[in-house]
């Protein structure tokens, strides 16, 4: 079992209860193969921590950007709690060493393992949220996310913007051509398909991005031809 008062000291919060920043990593899929091990999973935490985490850092946008309109602060929250930004903290902390997961989930890796690590983060919020209240929560946000996620590069460099905004923005910028998307494959039973999509500008194909639904393959060939074209 990991040293969750040792979590507790990296993360400079001092629980009263322990037992809460163990629930806190306490995925469901550990209590699937640990049934006798007294254990909650984190679920409720992470519901708590969501709620938490977004007005911690929407009154943190709301300060800093007083002339900005209700649309650009949206986006640049969603910038700042979507999935990528909050597995960099748990990286940062070192979160992997204390996640209470099943065999199976533990070898998980890329976009399912960012996933656990968000949430997770989202449950420790929701953890130190209970055990010490909004202060202390408010402190703990913005010393591993606001001070760790450049808030001003990513307005810069327009990361906020979802990639398929930012890939048309760009190809209309280089080449004055608006993209296209055409839908190359279909794949799976109809309660599990996986698409296939490639990304134009005008008759060239740039890139093929998959996903789980359209608008998923979509953004994943944006990434791709965000790459591909050095944008």
């Amino acid at each position: 079992m990991p040293d969750f008062k040792q979590l507790s000291e990296e993360i400079k919060v001092e629980f009263n209860d322990i037992n809460l920043l163990k629930r806190a990593c306490t995925h469901r899929s550990y209590l699937n193969e640990n049934k006798k091990a007294g254990l909650e999973h984190n679920e409720r935490l992470e519901f708590l921590g969501d709620a938490v985490l977004e007005l911690v850092i929407t009154s943190f946008l709301f300060k800093k950007f007083p002339d900005k309109n209700e649309g650009d602060l949206t986006s640049y929250r969603s910038a700042l709690v979507n999935t990528n930004s909050l597995s960099k903290v748990a990286l940062h902390i070192g979160v992997d060493k204390y996640l209470l997961l099943s065999k199976g989930e533990s070898k998980d890796t890329g976009r399912a393992r960012s996933i656990i690590h968000a949430d997770t983060i989202e449950a420790i919020i929701g953890a130190v949220y209970l055990d010490k209240g909004y202060d202390a929560a408010n402190d703990f946000i913005s010393s591993h996310l606001i001070d760790i996620i450049d808030i001003d590069k990513i307005i810069k460099d327009k990361s906020w913007l979802d990639a398929k905004s930012r890939f048309q923005e760009k190809a209309q910028e280089m080449t004055g051509h608006t993209p296209s998307y055409r839908t190359m494959k279909e794949t799976g039973p109809d309660h599990s398909k996986l698409f296939t999509l490639a990304v134009f500008i005008g008759d060239v194909q740039v890139a093929i991005g998959t996903g789980l639904s359209k608008q998923e393959a979509e953004q994943m060939a944006a990434e791709k031809a965000l790459e591909a074209k050095g944008w």
